[in-house]
C-alpha cells in the first residue's frame, strides 16, 4: 500500500481547498465544493472566500445571503456553518443526531429536565414562522408557556434541535447585531427531504480534505461508526508515515510534494486547520488554533510553505490599519508574506488612508516592518 508523507498529505488538502493558487470560480461553487465554511465569526467566511479566489469582493457573498442561495446554520459538529441552500436541505437531516447529542451534554437540557421538548419545538416553529426573533426574544415568549423554566434554555434548546437559519443582516460583512432565528424550510421555501446518506457525505469530505482516516472523517462531520460506510465505497486506500489506512477519491488531486505553497492568511475557525483528528499536515508541531470570539475578518492564521507558523491581526489606529503577523520564530520570505499581507489589507481594511505590515515575537517586540 502507497505511503503518503505528511508533506504529500499536505499538498493534497491545500490543492483541494484551493490554497495552492486562487481559483476563477464563483463564491457559491466554492462554498459547496468546501461542503460549507465554519462561521461562528460571521466575517470569518469572507476572508476565507478572498483567500482562495481571484477577484472575490464582500458584496457577491453578502449578496448570496440575502438572496437566500446561502445561509448560515449550526450544522457540522454542531457548530455554525455557512452553506448553500442545497446543501442546507440536504445535509441539516443528516446531523440532526449530532446536534441532539450535543445539546444532550450541555446545562441548557438539565435546565430543562421534565419538559415536553417536542411541544417547545412546535410553539416555536410557529413563533419563528410569524417572524425571525433572537433568542433572548425567543426564549422570553416560550417561558410565557412555560413559566418558571429558563429562557435561555428553552432558545437554545430550539437552536440545537429545531432546524433554524441564521437570517441576515447577521453574516454580511461588517454588520453587527444579534443572531435571529427562522425555519430553514419557511426561509429557504423548500422542506427537507430524507437528507444525504453518509456515504455521500464521506465522499463529499474526501473531496475537500482527503485524504483522510475515518478518525479524520468523524471528527469533521461529527458522526461516528463510519469505518463500515468508508469501506464500501469502494475508495483507494493509502497509509500514512505512522502506519494509519487513509481513504481518498480515485481521481482527486495529489500533487508532487514539491509543489510550491504560497502564503496564505487564513481566517479564525478555517476548517481546514480544524477538519483532521491528525492535524500534523499542516500543524507539525502540535500547536493549538486560535479561537478568538468576536465577529471575524480581523484575525487568524498564517500558513507559509502550507504550514501554521503565524498568527495575524489587524489593528486601526489615526486612519492606519496595520497587519501584526507574530510568530515564535522567524519566518522565510518575509517579502512574498508582507505582499500577501498587503492584498489582505487592501480587502479587509481597504478605507484606512494607510497600510502596514508588522512582524513581531510573541513578546509583542516589532521584528521588521513594511
Amino acid at each position: 500500500m502507497t505511503v503518503l508523507s505528511a508533506r504529500a498529505l499536505n499538498r493534497a488538502t491545500l490543492a483541494r481547498q484551493f490554497l495552492l493558487r486562487r481559483e476563477r470560480q464563483a463564491a457559491l461553487e466554492t462554498v459547496e465544493a468546501l461542503v460549507g465554511l465554519q462561521a461562528q465569526a460571521p466575517d470569518a467566511p469572507y476572508v476565507a472566500l478572498w483567500s482562495r479566489l481571484d477577484d472575490f469582493g464582500c458584496g457577491e457573498l453578502a449578496g448570496l445571503l440575502t438572496s437566500r442561495q446561502v445561509v448560515r446554520v449550526p450544522l457540522l459538529r454542531a457548530t455554525v456553518h455557512l452553506v448553500s441552500a442545497r446543501d442546507c436541505v440536504t445535509l441539516r437531516p443528516l446531523v440532526q443526531r449530532v446536534l441532539e447529542r450535543t445539546f444532550a451534554a450541555q446545562a441548557y437540557a438539565r435546565n430543562l429536565d421534565g419538559v415536553d421538548i417536542d411541544a417547545v419545538l412546535a410553539v416555536a416553529r410557529d413563533l419563528l414562522s410569524q417572524r425571525p426573533l433572537s433568542r433572548q426574544e425567543l426564549g422570553g415568549l416560550l417561558a410565557e408557556r412555560w413559566p418558571g423554566r429558563d429562557p435561555r434554555s428553552l432558545a437554545y434548546a430550539v437552536s440545537y434541535l429545531l432546524p433554524v437559519v441564521h437570517v441576515p443582516p447577521r453574516g454580511v460583512w461588517r454588520s453587527r447585531g444579534p443572531i435571529a432565528l427562522a425555519p430553514a424550510e419557511t426561509w429557504l421555501g423548500r422542506p427537507f427531504g430524507d437528507g444525504a446518506s453518509p456515504g455521500q457525505l464521506v465522499l463529499r469530505y474526501l473531496a475537500a480534505f482527503g485524504p483522510a482516516s475515518v478518525a479524520d472523517i468523524q471528527l469533521w462531520s461529527g458522526l461516528s461508526r463510519l469505518q463500515e460506510v468508508t469501506g464500501s465505497l469502494g475508495l483507494r486506500t493509502f497509509r500514512d508515515e505512522q502506519g494509519r489506512e487513509l481513504f481518498d477519491l480515485a481521481d482527486a488531486p495529489r500533487p508532487s510534494p514539491d509543489t510550491p505553497a504560497p502564503p496564505r492568511f487564513l481566517p479564525e475557525y478555517d476548517n481546514v486547520l480544524l477538519s483532521h483528528a491528525d492535524r500534523t499536515r499542516l500543524i507539525p508541531d502540535g500547536r493549538p488554533v486560535p479561537l478568538p470570539p468576536g465577529n471575524g475578518g480581523r484575525c487568524g492564521t498564517l500558513l507559509v510553505d502550507g504550514l501554521f507558523r503565524a498568527t495575524w491581526r489587524i489593528t486601526l489606529q489615526a486612519g492606519t490599519a496595520t497587519l501584526h503577523i507574530e510568530s515564535s520564530e522567524p519566518l522565510p520570505d518575509q517579502d512574498a508574506i508582507a505582499a500577501e499581507g498587503t492584498r489582505l489589507l487592501a480587502f479587509a481594511a481597504g478605507d484606512a488612508a494607510d497600510h502596514r505590515v508588522l512582524f513581531a515575537s510573541p513578546s509583542g517586540r516589532p521584528a521588521s516592518s513594511t
